[in-house]
């Protein structure tokens, strides 16, 4: 399958890891070109070596999108740190390009809950985090 990760901090960094050790072909954009550095951490060869690609630039603009290989993603995975530019993105990558699997971080759990609806497949950081520190704080969890 070929995924396409637009962000490569921490999340899409791993991720795009995870997925090509899985097999997967992986296409990573990001804006900023020392971010590749993340893709290249702890691994034994660079990550064009082992078989990624790394593409610079910025993921609003079509031709950034294009040249990372959205015309042929199968799944897209916008994990920027901006809720805007994530759903945005997202949504081009459904309607645009027919993408059939967009998934899309969304910090803030009222928004990830409306896209949803939306039908974009949204997770939430946050919403999850919530869950937790309530789960931890019931007395049955003391």
């Amino acid at each position: 399958m070929f995924v396409l990760i637009v962000g490569a901090g921490r999340l899409g960094s791993a991720v795009a890891k995870t997925a090509l050790a899985a097999g997967h072909e992986v296409s990573v954009l990001d804006q900023d070109p020392l971010s590749h550095e993340r893709l290249d951490a702890g691994q034994t060869q660079s990550w064009e070596d082992s078989g990624g690609q790394f593409t610079v630039g910025t993921a609003l603009e079509m031709e950034a999108l294009i040249q990372a290989g959205i015309e042929r993603a199968e799944m897209f995975i916008a994990s920027t740190s901006g809720d805007n530019t994530n759903l945005v993105i997202a949504q081009i990558a459904q309607k645009r390009f027919g993408v059939a699997r967009a998934v899309v971080r969304v910090m803030d759990p009222a928004r990830a809950d409306w896209y949803r609806e939306q039908g974009l497949h949204t997770i939430s950081p946050t919403k999850h985090a919530i869950e937790m520190f309530e789960s931890a704080i019931r007395p049955e969890a003391a």
